[in-house]
């Protein structure tokens, strides 16, 4: 893909060039952990910058997260409402969880999440994105897959506890929820994520047929098959 770079005024130089993330770690001075929670702590670093300043960084640690984007035959997703007490708000999402385990492999914590938080297993997966949730405050990673070939699942229901004992479920259609998304009326970051990167999919050459297979490898949260 040709790009044309700007210097630091933002006036295009003209030279093409592969536009990619890529992989950098400057000088840590020093490292404290300050709080440790149940999942996560935070982070305080100094940090050498460019210039020879050395600034301090705080931020998340975080182990990772894993999103479903369940997509029925009917063109619908699979969404759940549930309270989220930081925003104050009870947001429409796609089903989702940590990664708990170091290096465990995302597939299958997705497909655990699908079944816990939807009852429901998928025949068919892709993955459909990746992202840093909050790369300014936060290290945590999350991988988007899509799930297809939908059925509800053969085992027991999971007995959920806490919020997740208040979330509400439906299956909403794509259109819909883009809609949603780009009027402000649906703000999670993995459904906002999810379902625009699904739209722009079905509308390549390809279609959802070129998405990376369900177990492609992911550098920030690198596992075994």
């Amino acid at each position: 893909m040709g790009v044309t770079m700007g210097n630091d005024n933002g006036i295009g130089t003209g030279i093409g060039t592969d536009i990619a993330d890529t992989p950098q770690s400057w000088e840590v001075v020093d490292s404290d952990t300050p709080f440790r929670g149940a999942k996560t702590a935070v982070r305080s670093e100094r940090v050498r910058m460019p210039d020879g300043a050395v600034a301090r960084r705080d931020y998340q640690v975080h182990p990772g997260s894993v999103c479903v984007l369940a997509f029925d035959e009917q063109q619908r997703v699979l969404v759940l409402k549930q309270y989220r007490h930081p925003v104050r708000h009870k947001l429409w999402e796609l089903p989702a969880g940590l990664l708990d385990v170091p290096g465990e492999n995302p597939l299958h914590a997705a497909q655990r999440e699908l079944y816990e938080e939807a009852h429901v297993e998928a025949g068919d997966w892709r993955v459909l994105v990746d992202f840093f949730s909050s790369p300014g405050g936060s290290d945590e990673a999350v991988r988007i897959f899509l799930a297809r070939d939908l059925a509800p699942a053969s085992r027991e229901r999971f007995e959920v506890s806490e919020e997740e004992a208040d979330m509400e479920s439906a299956r909403v259609p794509l259109t819909e929820l883009v809609h949603g998304v780009l009027t402000g009326e649906l703000g999670n970051p993995g459904l906002v994520t999810g379902v625009l990167a699904l739209s722009a999919a079905l509308a390549r050459d390809g279609g959802t047929d070129s998405l990376r297979p369900a177990l492609a490898p992911w550098p920030a949260r690198p596992f075994e098959a």
